[in-house]
């Protein structure tokens, strides 16, 4: 069942919904895969705010909270910063902010890689406190015993191999990754070792496409494709990304819109009207009757 609050446009604020309603479930978008086809593409990008869910909301199967929300929302130089409470507080509002799609949450960097006991103690924290659905964590086959551990104590996982961002430490950037044949395979055998753990779903980031397909025909799992393939089970971006909020994207995005130079467009608008005194009008002041 959804949320019980929903968000009114016309005031900002959070009310009871009128009725129940059903979200997305995981073993239902799980089903879109069958005998290694999936009719219908899963649908996923990231939300950090209500108001982004709401409007996010009605398009999409699934929403994440990325930790991606250290860089967008922080301004930190990279994801590794972000905090267990960063991500329950942000879940907490996207899982407000809709009704429809499947929220998962990111598990921040040092949250999982500890141990098993760790992984749950933390993932349990984000689903008593968010209400989401599940969580995603980075790592292929030395992840693997933690997605199982989670999974069999009912904690719904999805993965995430290629260009892992939490290592860019290690891997030295966020370059592609599978240009070698050994590491190709590694890739391969990262979401394969994912899907036989019972990650229901496998991001498949920033690697040469040829790559992501053979990954995606290797599990029986969902693939998601960010720099994959469009042959992946489905698509994510950074909705920021998307919506043209930064100068430079990543290659594999592409802009669906130019917000950056809305806002702009609109702050400067706004800034010129303040100086010349012709904001606040007669139409935007109380006036005595």
């Amino acid at each position: 069942m959804s949320t019980t609050f929903q968000l009114d446009t016309s005031t900002s604020r959070a009310n009871p919904t009128p009725a129940p309603m059903k979200r997305m479930t995981i073993p239902g978008l799980r089903k879109r895969k069958q005998d290694g086809v999936t009719a219908e593409p899963i649908v996923m990008l990231t939300a950090y705010t209500a108001r982004q869910a709401q409007l996010l909301d009605a398009h999409c199967d699934l929403l994440l909270v990325g930790d991606s929300l250290g860089q967008v929302i922080y301004g930190l130089p990279s994801s590794v910063p972000v905090t267990i409470d960063m991500m329950a507080a942000h879940g907490a509002a996207v899982v407000r902010g809709s009704y429809r799609s499947a929220v998962v949450v990111d598990m921040p960097f040092g949250a999982y890689e500890q141990s098993p006991r760790q992984a749950f103690a933390n993932a349990s924290r984000l689903l008593k406190e968010t209400g989401c659905a599940g969580v995603k964590l980075e790592g292929g086959e030395a992840m693997a015993e933690t997605v199982h551990f989670l999974v069999n104590r009912g904690i719904p996982v999805i993965g995430h191999v290629g260009l892992t961002p939490q290592a860019v430490n290690v891997l030295g950037g966020y370059n592609s990754r599978g240009r070698s044949e050994a590491e190709a395979k590694k890739i391969v055998a990262d979401a394969v070792a994912l899907d036989q753990a019972g990650a229901f779903a496998v991001v498949i980031e920033g690697v040469v496409e040829p790559i992501a397909i053979a990954a995606t025909r290797a599990v029986s799992c969902l693939t998601i494709g960010i720099g994959g393939s469009a042959q992946c089970d489905g698509q994510v971006l950074v909705t920021e990304d998307m919506l043209g909020m930064f100068e430079r994207v990543p290659r594999f995005v592409k802009r669906y819109a130019e917000m950056a130079v809305t806002i702009d467009d609109a702050a400067a608008r706004y800034a010129a009207d303040v100086r010349a005194r012709t904001f606040p009008g007669i139409d935007q002041t109380y006036q005595p009757k």
